[in-house]
């Protein structure tokens, strides 16, 4: 295993690392000031990205962080459910049974939110993911459904994550009154790249290993490589600790770069 031979207390380039060992780039600062001006503000944001560039990570970081006394945190992954199946499970994450016709769960998750905010004290955060999947019925009923007094107040903290694609839907007319409502609009870029070889470090030190084992050119490779995507980064560097373990080689030049990034295929 590469982990015994640069030794390694576990694989840093795992998604499992700790919240606390998470490598604090400028494009998750930047995340984070929007998300906390939302948190004052409250109502609806928008944080786009590539894939891999670090959404959903940034996202479960910022939930986990969320005092419970102030925060109730509802997670849910949007991809290709209808409308009344959105409604059942957001009724859900909620805490709620939900009724059987839409309308009624439309005012049964109303009323959620209102209890929590006016009557518990408590800010619902309501996370939803891969939106850039729905479709614009659904975009239309997320206006309507978090349209509180008129359209007076925001009992509530809606962050949109997903894709491009969601920008290019938002901006039809169709969509225009649910884009007019955003506080906040955010988009994730992944690492610069003179932050690639602090991020590799920094995993590195987390597990252990305080030695340089990147070459200037070999983080350059890296970073022309995944253009700075930390999902690919972290699959790009484990495959070349395993290379050059197997070449019992404790530095990692370009050209151990190219290897691993012809076995990925990226």
């Amino acid at each position: 295993m590469f982990t015994q031979f640069f030794g390694l207390k576990f694989n840093p380039f795992s998604k499992e690392i700790d919240f606390d060992q998470l490598f604090m780039g400028q494009d998750l600062k930047e995340f984070e000031s929007r998300l906390k001006y939302l948190q004052q503000m409250r109502g609806i944001g928008l944080i786009a990205g590539e894939p891999g560039c670090g959404k959903t990570t940034a996202l479960r970081k910022y939930v986990h962080e969320l005092n419970p006394a102030y925060f109730k945190s509802c997670y849910f992954a949007l991809s290709t459910v209808t409308v009344l199946e959105f409604y059942q499970g957001l009724a859900l994450e909620l805490g709620e049974q939900p009724h059987h016709k839409k309308v009624s769960i439309f005012h049964q998750i109303q009323g959620a939110i209102t209890n929590l905010y006016y009557e518990r004290h408590v800010t619902p955060v309501i996370v939803l993911d891969e939106v850039h999947m729905v479709t614009n019925k659904i975009l239309e009923e997320l206006r309507l459904l978090f349209n509180f007094t008129m359209d007076s107040q925001n009992p509530f903290i809606l962050i949109l994550a997903g894709q491009p694609l969601i920008r290019n839907k938002l901006a039809l007319n169709v969509n225009n009154p649910l884009r007019q409502r955003l506080t906040v609009k955010y988009f994730m870029y992944g690492l610069k790249r003179d932050e690639v070889g602090e991020y590799c470090s920094s995993r590195l030190k987390s597990s252990g290993l305080h030695e340089e084992v990147f070459t200037p050119a070999s983080l350059e490779a890296i970073y022309g490589i995944t253009k700075g995507l930390p999902r690919l980064i972290n699959n790009l560097v484990t495959t070349c600790l395993i290379i050059a373990s197997g070449k019992k080689q404790r530095q990692i030049d370009e050209d151990v770069v190219y290897q691993a990034q012809q076995e990925l295929e990226i």
